[in-house]
């Protein structure tokens, strides 16, 4: 990673501090007065010592001092605590930040880009490398602050009261933060290596436990089990580099912190003896100096020390940052709130989709499907086929909002790219290939906000076929459905899907292969209740089953990402052409 790069992650990273602010303030001001307690409380031990050795007063003379220290000692601990408990505050709301600004991206973005990625890369990206962004709020960032502002305060108390000591602290000092960034310089890359690799990791892996049974079927067991090994080897020897720069840096701080120190020692030492004469501002160094100059001066390098062990922090923070904000910066130019003007769509007003020239494209600029010219009117029913890949769910995608296009498609004279998404889709009901379910009841998944009343939704459920297999469930309607719908098979959670559909009631229903998991007994009575459900908005629906489509008025064929035909089952059937070709083919089979 170049130092321009670098830099502008170092920025982003600060710029991030907004969402915690408050709390990275508190933490600095709770660091501040503990440097001040442990000033006080040197300032205490140094006149104890003097009081004792050297001007021998009686015991019951020392006990306000000593009192003075053991609070002094009580107020560290509970400024120290606090300090810890603010910082993970302050790591935690800017992790929760972070987080809520990634998923809000992936939101707008849509599914057709959150599948462009494997799903672990995902994974590392939501939750390795951002929780690896917590010690650099919570340490890093706040010890930046006080590894000036400590060391200022002790040197400002030394002064005063030998030049010397202070002089030697104040000469010393920048040796650590040198070799530091010296050290420091390859950690980042070398987290950034760490992270891909791991991204890379997860995705092979989890890619590879979805497809088993196909590795299995074709014996490619051990070979995958040596990809993975070889994999694993590499993610543990970045790990170990990266250890390797932590543990150096720790090590060379250690080192400069204790020569300092035993400069200072040395010093007074020999003052001691008579051998050096300098330093102090009224003659003889006395033993009040030396105790205070030697108790401050681990104090003195402790908070560059403490910088220091948070050093790697910074480094991981840093190349975590560098997916994220590459995630951000590239998709900035695709995030729909930059194009779109936020128009609202009348409810009252009939739906109507116009498409003038509209090709589709794909998230990096590609021409998917187009150009395409048609017109959908309120109470259309509009049936899309084709061959597999000739654009039909990429058409659906484009009319929900998730890829970009060029041309013009007019909802209600509107172009959709400036429409507001979140209004476009209270409009819309979906029925996909594969159903996702909500990890709620089966009532609150087909009507979410409850709007529907009882009767309503056993006559959907009974549409639906959804009645046949709930006696089969331990409470009915009120059964949970588990993760990934695991305790429904793909059919029973398929019908689930389109009476949520159904109960929304939206302007438009769109439907990509809404019986593709269902039996042939199933299937009929699914698209009968939808084709009663299509006369009452305009309805688009994908499908490879022909023979249901007799009664459909408006039968679009689809091929190479271009309309070929147009028009309704008796008039394609009688021509020549691609509808024809599939016509003669088994109900159901895709080419």
């Amino acid at each position: 990673m170049d130092k321009s790069r670098q830099k502008q992650l170092t920025l982003w990273l600060k710029a991030q501090r907004i969402h915690a602010k408050r709390w990275l303030t508190l933490s600095v001001i709770l660091g501040t007065c503990s440097a001040l307690t442990i000033l006080l409380q040197a300032y205490c031990l140094a006149e104890l010592l003097q009081r004792a050795l050297i001007d021998h007063q009686p015991l019951p003379h020392l006990y306000h001092w000593l009192a003075l220290l053991v609070g002094c000692f009580a107020l560290r601990s509970v400024l120290h605590y606090s300090r810890e408990k603010v910082g993970v505050k302050a790591g935690e709301a800017l992790r929760l930040a972070i987080r809520q600004l990634v998923l809000n991206r992936l939101e707008r973005l849509g599914p057709v880009w959150i599948a462009s990625r494997p799903v672990g890369s995902w994974t590392t990206l939501l939750h390795e490398q951002i929780e690896k962004m917590h010690d650099y709020y919570a340490r890093y960032r706040p010890q930046m602050t006080l590894a000036a502002v400590i060391p200022l305060l002790i040197l400002i108390t030394l002064f005063p009261i030998n030049w010397a000591a202070a002089t030697i602290l104040f000469l010393t000092a920048p040796l650590i933060p040198l070799f530091m960034a010296m050290v420091g310089m390859g950690a980042a890359d070398a987290n950034r290596r760490n992270f891909a690799a791991l991204a890379r990791l997860s995705g092979d892996f989890l890619d590879r436990l979805r497809g088993l049974d196909t590795l299995r079927l074709f014996n490619r067991r051990h070979a995958e089990e040596q990809a993975i090994a070889d994999s694993t080897e590499q993610f543990r020897l970045r790990t170990m580099e990266v250890l390797r720069i932590a543990f150096l840096s720790s090590a060379v701080l250690e080192f400069f912190a204790s020569v300092s120190i035993a400069i200072v020692a040395v010093y007074f030492g020999f003052s001691y003896l008579g051998v050096f004469h300098f330093g102090s501002y009224h003659g003889a160094v006395t033993l009040f100096a030396g105790f205070i100059a030697l108790i401050l001066a681990p104090e003195f390098f402790q908070p560059l020390r403490d910088l220091g062990s948070f050093y790697h922090a910074k480094a991981q923070a840093a190349g975590a940052a560098d997916e994220i904000e590459s995630f951000l910066t590239e998709t900035d130019p695709l995030h729909p709130s930059a194009q779109r003007e936020d128009l609202t769509l009348d409810p009252s007003q009939a739906l109507t989709i116009e498409a003038r020239d509209w090709v589709i494209t794909s998230i990096d600029g590609v021409q998917l499907v187009g150009p395409l010219n048609f017109c959908f009117n309120v109470d259309q029913r509009v049936a899309l086929v084709g061959p597999s890949g000739s654009g039909k769910s990429t058409l659906l995608n484009a009319l929900l909002g998730f890829l970009p296009y060029q041309g013009s498609l007019l909802i209600n004279g509107h172009e959709l790219n400036r429409v507001s998404r979140e209004d476009w889709l209270k409009s819309v009901s979906w029925v996909g290939q594969h159903p996702r379910l909500f990890p709620c009841s089966i009532a609150e998944n087909i009507s979410p906000q409850g709007e529907l009343s009882e009767q309503a939704l056993n006559t959907l459920v009974a549409q639906t076929g959804i009645d046949e297999f709930l006696e089969r469930l331990p409470q009915g309607l009120a059964t949970q459905v588990g993760e990934e719908s695991q305790n429904l098979s793909v059919g029973q959670a398929q019908r689930i899907a389109v009476a949520r559909a159904l109960a929304k009631q939206a302007q438009l229903l769109l439907l990509d292969e809404p019986t593709a998991s269902l039996d042939r007994h199933h299937e009929q009575r699914i698209m009968h209740c939808l084709q009663q459900a299509s006369h009452q908005q305009l309805t688009i629906m994908v499908t490879h089953q022909l023979d249901q489509l007799t009664d459909w008025p408006t039968i679009i064929v689809m091929e190479a990402g271009k309309i070929v035909q147009m028009g309704d089952f008796r008039s394609l059937a009688a021509e020549q052409g691609l509808f024809q070709t599939l016509l003669s083919h088994r109900s159901g089979e895709i080419e």
